[in-house]
């Protein structure tokens, strides 16, 4: 736990908060995300289009139809990808992904993202200790996460066999749990 504190710490300074303002957002339960505090008592979806972070995933969510479903009781547990790991896929991809004609493959994508349930990264590591290392999470999409350890850091490896770290662990939301990931996790 004193890990993942210092981690989340760590990454306010690196966004560019002062240690005061980190510390504080810390000390109330709100992590700093993408520059934005993520507030316990809001949804996925309200805290989510306050990080500057998650730009792209949030205009994904809104292309899909998403939006209601992820500001429902839940709870949700959601792999979120950043703007830097959208970027990274092939150059176009998020263009076409979110032109209107797309939105079942958009959607299959993005509710592989999410696992039904509230999972922390405690709740999740048990299951990969359970798992003899590794743990198998269904997706809403209906495909399997792989989840496992690399040292310290939580990995998931999706069905075609790419793999993302979580970044950020934890984020508590009213309706669920969200756990910040540097890859677009991709269906078979």
């Amino acid at each position: 736990m004193k890990k993942l504190v210092l981690a989340v710490f760590v990454m306010a300074v690196a966004f560019g908060f002062g240690a005061n303002n980190a510390s504080a957002q810390m000390k109330s339960g709100n992590p700093m995300v993408g520059g934005a505090a993520m507030f316990r008592n809001k949804d996925i979806v309200d805290n989510a289009v306050n990080s500057k972070d998650h730009t792209t995933l949030v205009a994904a969510v809104k292309a899909a139809g998403l939006v209601d479903t992820l500001k429902s009781k839940g709870p949700f547990t959601v792999f979120a990808p950043t703007n830097a790991a959208f970027d990274a896929l092939p150059a176009g991809t998020v263009d076409t992904l979110l032109k209107p004609e797309n939105k079942a493959m958009l959607t299959k994508i993005l509710t592989y993202h999410v696992v039904a349930g509230n999972m922390d990264s405690k709740a999740i590591m048990k299951a990969i200790k359970k798992g003899n290392g590794k743990a198998m999470l269904k997706t809403v999409s209906g495909g399997t996460l792989t989840a496992s350890m690399d040292g310290d850091t939580l990995v998931l490896t999706d069905e075609k066999g790419g793999m993302s770290r979580v970044t950020i662990a934890n984020v508590r939301q009213s309706n669920g749990v969200i756990h910040v990931v540097d890859t677009v996790l991709m269906p078979s």
